[in-house]
């Protein structure tokens, strides 16, 4: 999948990150900075990864400029070096496009009709859809 993502706010990069991928980042977004001992420890239950596989994702995530480490103590530590929200919004975004032609109203159908919707969401939408900006022009 690819993903444009804001780092520090500003630059604006291309990368490709897999599911397994998105697993250590949402770790790295929850707990950082994270050891890899740390990070095998809180993958374990939802992956079974070895701590080989850490290492090897991690390598390939500082080398798309996601991740970075500094030298700690006894261990290197892990941070993300990409902001969450930019990157959700980026893969929102790319979804939109590729699924629904880019139409939010389509993508909002198709949950609605297959999963429902409970009326604490629909009031929820329903506001913020009453206070979101409209396009520039209109």
């Amino acid at each position: 999948m690819r993903l444009y993502y804001i780092e520090n706010g500003e630059q604006m990069r291309e990368v490709d990150l897999s599911s397994g991928e998105w697993k250590l980042m949402n770790q790295l977004w929850q707990n950082a900075p994270r050891t890899i001992t740390q990070l095998v420890a809180d993958l374990a239950d939802d992956t079974g990864w070895s701590k080989h596989t850490v290492i090897t994702m991690l390598n390939r995530l500082e080398a798309k400029g996601a991740v970075r480490h500094e030298e700690g103590g006894r261990a290197k530590e892990y941070y993300p070096a990409v902001e969450k929200a930019g990157v959700a919004l980026r893969e929102t975004e790319s979804l939109l496009d590729r699924i629904y032609g880019g139409s939010l109203g389509l993508l909002v159908n198709a949950f609605v009709e297959q999963k429902g919707i409970s009326e604490t969401e629909r009031a929820q939408l329903l506001k913020i859809l009453e206070e979101a900006p409209g396009e520039k022009g209109e």
